[in-house]
């Protein structure tokens, strides 16, 4: 008798825990995110292109020193007629392969060579 009160006792608890919901509740003391929605359907987010080469030229006529970084995609580069100078002028092409233009500067060439027309001064040919 008292084994079959035990088998009906446990029977008993399994049928009322198995009415249980096991779901976990979420508590979040913040405001809700009042643009989260505009951030959802926002365009995807597309990072500036990576320095692939910094190069150094040596030109002629004048024996002058140019530093040009040379970017990814081939539509940027950043000339420094300084090379020392922390920053330059940043050259924009339409296309890869296409003339660098900016600020009144004309880059053509690649990282083995470049012609630099400038706004005042020589056009000059440069080396690496």
């Amino acid at each position: 008798m008292k084994k079959f009160t035990l088998c009906t006792a446990a029977a008993a608890a399994l049928l009322s825990l198995a009415a249980c919901q096991n779901e976990v509740e979420e508590v979040d003391s913040r405001a809700p995110d009042p643009m989260a929605s505009e951030l959802a359907n926002a365009a995807p987010v597309e990072l500036p292109p990576a320095i692939s080469a910094s190069v150094t030229f040596r030109c002629q006529p004048g024996n002058e020193v140019i530093a040009v970084d040379f970017f990814t995609g081939d539509e940027q580069a950043n000339l420094r007629v300084d090379p020392e100078a922390p920053t330059g002028t940043m050259l924009r092409a339409e296309a890869a392969g296409q003339p660098y233009t900016g600020e009144g500067y004309t880059l053509t060439g690649d990282r083995t060579g470049v012609t630099l027309d400038q706004p005042e001064g020589p056009t000059l040919t440069c080396s690496t």
